[in-house]
């Protein structure tokens, strides 16, 4: 078996859903959402949330989303969109399912993103990871990101007294 790297296809969206779901669990803001409202939110839970970010990317900008696979298996992806006149890429989604973790899947995509930002001759890439994120607070510094700034989030449940 060989990873190969390909771009995105419609069809591939629902098993990247599911990774996203497996993979976001314990680093998802919209799970620490509901753990503070303890529960869903107008019947939509935390799972449904992230997995629809999936949707916003694939409409924002299809092709700047890539796919990893063993064979004809999905293993994991990034997402993409960049902002030319700024001349910075973005990277707000990545996953690798659990199974096929610590096998430098996650590097390598990362890698073929910052590779696809440089062909569109860009000069800066960006990406952002949660506190709780062990994961990605050692693999990106690893590969050349520097940390530029702490964002706290705050939420609030509207309609109650």
């Amino acid at each position: 078996m060989s990873l190969s790297i390909r771009r995105f296809r419609d069809e591939d969206l629902p098993r990247l859903k599911a990774i996203t779901v497996e993979a976001f669990e314990p680093v998802s803001i919209d799970r620490n959402i509901e753990k503070q409202v303890g529960g869903a939110i107008n019947e939509h839970d935390w799972r449904w949330r992230k997995a629809k970010h999936l949707d916003d990317d694939a409409r924002r900008d299809p092709r700047g989303i890539f796919v990893a696979q063993f064979d004809d298996q999905i293993t994991g992806y990034i997402t993409t969109w960049n902002d030319p006149e700024a001349s910075v890429g973005y990277i707000p989604n990545l996953a690798v399912d659990e199974r096929f973790r610590e096998q430098g899947i996650g590097r390598k995509l990362i890698e073929h993103a910052l590779d696809h930002f440089r062909t569109l001759g860009l000069q800066y890439a960006r990406i952002e990871t949660l506190e709780q994120n062990e994961v990605g607070k050692k693999l990106y510094p690893s590969l050349g990101f520097r940390e530029v700034a702490r964002q706290i989030h705050y939420g609030i449940t509207l309609g109650e007294d």
